[in-house]
């Protein structure tokens, strides 16, 4: 199941609002919004550039999966993420080949959007997100 195209590129960082300092201001970037995410115990802001987004993510605690990140690697370059049809596909095609997953199964976004991680052991060091979107319907 090939990719569609990159969905967004996540840069891990301190402070949400002192991020954008730089990327709104100093580079320009709009902002779409910011999103305070319980499940995954960070702050997103999202910036659109071209057909994707940069996101910035800073955790509000110091127990998540991204504070630990920040806390060994300090802030940078946190993952890739790919769109792909269909998820379910691209995670038994990506299993069967030998790829160490960090989720077996998809998480869901509370717009509906599917998610899961691929291990960074498996893709030569880059931490990978595969998006499967919510398919809008018809009106």
């Amino acid at each position: 199941m090939p990719p569609i195209k990159i969905n967004h590129i996540a840069v891990v960082v301190e402070d949400v609002n002192v991020a954008l300092n730089f990327w709104q201001n100093a580079l320009g970037l709009p902002l779409h919004h910011v999103e305070h995410n319980e499940g995954e115990q960070v702050d997103i802001a999202f910036l659109p550039v071209g057909d994707g987004e940069i996101e910035l993510i800073a955790p509000f605690n110091e127990t998540s999966g991204v504070a630990k990140y920040l806390a060994k690697k300090g802030a940078g370059l946190h993952h890739l993420c790919i769109e792909v049809d269909d998820i379910e596909a691209a995670l038994k095609q990506i299993i069967s080949a030998g790829a160490e997953m960090i989720n077996d199964t998809p998480k869901t976004r509370p717009d509906g959007t599917l998610y899961a991680f691929v291990h960074p052991k498996s893709t030569g060091g880059v931490l990978l997100e595969l998006y499967q979107m919510v398919k809008q319907t018809e009106q």
